[in-house]
């Protein structure tokens, strides 16, 4: 069974839930509380010395960082390469993806979210501002096929899912973005999917 060292409103720990249970991968959930300081304590610094979400513990094989882990996953548990393409031009287009999302998507909605669930001192302007940027993108390269990655979800589009779906939260409108809802309906239909806890806050205020 996978151990994973998650912490339930964190966008980068819940596309490693998704992974695993989309992979029906056996699972055991380890609460690591970020607001008492859990995650900077040694026990957890010896898995992951920056201190943070996620770790996964695969009987002894300890692996930091999400999109490493969704990496690992898809390598080690989809030997068709369904979720991580073994031709290098998909290949490539994954790692695209993989990339925004630790770019664009990490100082974009996920910041504008951290605004308003953690009290980030973010520039809320600029971070809403980088959000619409990266969503008027997507939503164009979502005309063009169902998934990021052609017509098959792939780990790309974990990768991004979360902090899009939740991007309300942070006070981002989804509701100019037909192609991303459509992708995100998409996403939620697939077998075992899990969907992360919602915060009533921004433009999340009722749930």
């Amino acid at each position: 069974m996978i151990k994973l060292y998650n912490f339930p409103k964190s966008g980068h720990a819940h596309r490693i839930e998704l992974m695993l249970s989309l992979l029906g991968l056996p699972t055991e959930l380890v609460f690591v509380d970020l607001a008492k300081g859990a995650h900077k304590q040694p026990d957890f610094l010896a898995l992951n010395p920056f201190g943070q979400v996620p770790v996964i513990d695969d009987s002894g094989t300890v692996i930091a960082d999400s999109n490493a882990i969704l990496v690992y996953l898809a390598s080690t548990y989809d030997k068709a390469g369904k979720w991580l393409p073994h031709d290098p031009l998909h290949a490539a287009r994954v790692q695209r993806w993989l990339s925004v999302a630790a770019g664009p998507l990490a100082f974009g909605p996920a910041a504008a979210r951290l605004v308003t669930v953690f009290g980030a001192s973010f520039n809320t302007d600029e971070v809403i501002g980088r959000a619409h940027t990266l969503l008027k993108v997507l939503d164009a390269e979502l005309g063009k096929s169902a998934f990021l990655v052609g017509n098959q979800p792939t780990i790309a589009d974990v990768a991004n899912y979360s902090y899009i779906a939740h991007a309300p939260e942070g006070n981002v409108s989804l509701e100019p973005y037909p192609n991303v809802r459509a992708w995100l309906a998409r996403i939620e239909a697939l077998p075992g999917f899990v969907a992360m806890p919602r915060t009533a806050v921004g433009l999340q205020t009722s749930i």
